[in-house]
């Protein structure tokens, strides 16, 4: 008997990151199962408190914990600007737990030099910059890197994207990206911003990484793999 596909968890913060993750699959993982778990108030909560509290990170647990009981096999957020509440919950519930940016992270690292380099992270959502490049300079350090890092945030370009233009969210990530020219490696935070990878990439001259692509891919070899 052929053994099932796994069936994995993805839990959004927002409705804009599900459509991208789902193509992903698509594109690289098609036999996998998978189920949608949506609080779309996490980002907003998120952004007004400023930082993690002890009842955010408590929802992330209960999320995950309503994800193993329906029988899932892995978790993937696809929530950038929640590190620490992704790890509490995939400890609380014991089953492979990928954050959303953990392995775009390791692949722009994997590309620098051995000594290091210059690394670029564009993103639409301010309120994660700050986590998620404390997040890649620590993983840097424990590989014994030394990277530049260089953040420019897209102001406006993920309402453009929530009311239907789609086109000027594109624009406006590319047109930011040309600030980040001569970076080793550029990565799009958000899952949300996958389809301006293609744009984004006519604009600069090195290697652009999409989340969600990286994500599916990791998870896919870690389900595989063990």
């Amino acid at each position: 008997m052929k053994t099932p596909a796994p069936r994995i968890a993805l839990i959004h913060a927002t409705a804009l990151a599900v459509d991208p993750i789902a193509a992903a699959f698509v594109r690289h993982w098609p036999e996998a199962r998978r189920m949608n778990l949506l609080d779309d108030s996490l980002s907003v909560d998120r952004a007004e408190a400023g930082s993690l509290n002890a009842p955010m990170v408590q929802r992330f647990i209960d999320l995950a914990s309503y994800a193993k009981g329906t029988g899932c096999h892995a978790i993937l957020f696809t929530c950038s600007a929640f590190g620490p509440a992704i790890e509490a919950a995939g400890r609380a519930v014991g089953l492979p737990t990928l954050k959303p940016n953990e392995a775009m992270f390791d692949q722009a690292l994997a590309q620098c030099g051995n000594a290091g380099g210059t690394l670029g992270l564009i993103a639409t959502f301010e309120a994660s910059i700050a986590s998620m490049s404390a997040e890649l300079l620590q993983m840097a350090g424990e590989r014994g890197k030394k990277i530049a890092l260089r953040t420019e945030f897209v102001a406006e370009a993920m309402q453009d994207l929530a009311q239907g233009r789609a086109d000027q969210h594109h624009r406006k990530i590319a047109e930011a990206s040309r600030n980040l020219g001569g970076c080793d490696v550029v990565m799009l935070a958000q899952f949300s911003m996958a389809a301006a990878l293609p744009l984004v990439q006519e604009s600069l001259g090195c290697p652009v990484l999409s989340s969600s692509d990286c994500a599916v891919l990791a998870l896919k070899d870690r389900m595989r793999n063990g």
